[in-house]
């Protein structure tokens, strides 16, 4: 996964590099610059979407170990900045938010488990998301070929979802420390494996708790939906407004791409791609298409490279404290 992740980064900037390139570069940084300082509004009008995001992911604890909301915010902010600025495969910042849930007192193995469940819930909410885009696909164009291959598309992110949850319910990381045991001592594996039964323990927990899963997905689902207000901000800023249904339709058509090639770090490239095909429906210009796409990316710097920082600061300074105790 980890040369995958380095191969889908390399493949991401040189397809983002055609398309700036074909769309016209001198016209997309025509538009970038013609819309200055009003940009910074677009990680504003975003912000809103991280706070049901935080609603799903609470809903996947059992209580009363419940964490504190802004552990949570915090854990969920860093997380996805590593997974959107690392080439982590999606999976690095789920195992950084599991690890910083512990780092401020939660139960690790509670921690691990709500992380797991999580990343299934993330999917999922992709799919009803997915289906909101192909409803408007229908009502926007006549060629219903891309509708299909979107429905084709959640079909199989919905064939992976259930795999992924039928592993997780036939003790995903039991199998994982068993797998792991024939190659390392016995002694050292003692309480990686009983660690590991008491996670596939209670990832079965939480899913029995069948009504916050539901609940869970519709929070995820919500944050996708709010998502779409930067969209919908940075075609007006760029005085080619489009209506609320026409940037749901883009939003989603983008996120179920992103998600699909989820082993392209940051979807560079993906998502401009998604941009020009969804805008094209709606009679965006492929160059405003690639720089909607691009402001929409001024959150990573305002937002996710803050939250890179911090993470690696806490990291650091717990680093530097241990090592200081062993000396002493």
């Amino acid at each position: 996964m980890h040369y995958l992740s380095y191969i889908g980064l390399a493949g991401g900037l040189l397809i983002l590099t055609l398309l700036l390139v074909w769309g016209g570069i001198a016209g997309i940084l025509k538009l970038l610059l013609s819309s200055g300082w009003s940009l910074l509004w677009l990680p504003v009008v975003w912000l809103p979407s991280t706070l049901p995001a935080v609603l799903s992911w609470r809903l996947l604890f059992i209580p009363p170990r419940i964490p504190a909301f802004w552990h949570l915010y915090t854990a969920l902010w860093m997380g996805r900045s590593i997974n959107t600025l690392l080439p982590v495969a999606t999976i690095g910042g789920e195992i950084a938010k599991a690890r910083l849930i512990t780092l401020w007192g939660g139960n690790a193995i509670e921690a691990s488990a709500s992380v797991v469940v999580d990343k299934t819930v993330q999917a999922v909410s992709v799919i009803p998301w997915g289906f909101i885009g192909v409803f408007l696909l229908f009502q926007y164009s006549t060629d219903h070929s891309i509708a299909y291959a979107a429905l084709f598309g959640s079909a199989v992110l919905g064939l992976g979802i259930i795999g992924f949850v039928l592993v997780q319910h036939a003790g995903m990381f039991g199998g994982l420390s068993s797998f792991l045991s024939r190659f390392i001592p016995a002694g050292n594996m003692t309480n990686i494996n009983s660690n590991a039964r008491e996670v596939d323990q209670v990832v079965r927990g939480i899913y029995r708790e069948r009504g916050k899963i539901v609940l869970s997905i519709f929070w995820r689902t919500a944050s996708l939906v709010l998502e779409t207000a930067e969209v919908w901000l940075a075609c007006y800023l760029f005085n080619y407004p489009v209506s609320i249904p026409e940037a749901l339709l883009i939003r989603s058509k983008v996120t179920l791409l992103n998600k699909i090639m989820f082993f392209i770090p940051n979807a560079y490239g993906i998502q401009e791609g998604g941009f020009i095909l969804a805008g094209n429906l709606i009679g965006l210009p492929p160059e405003l298409s690639l720089a909607v796409s691009l402001a929409t990316r001024v959150r990573e710097v305002i937002i996710d490279l803050p939250g890179l920082l911090v993470w690696q600061f806490i990291e650091g300074k717990r680093f530097i404290n241990k090592k200081r105790a062993l000396s002493l």
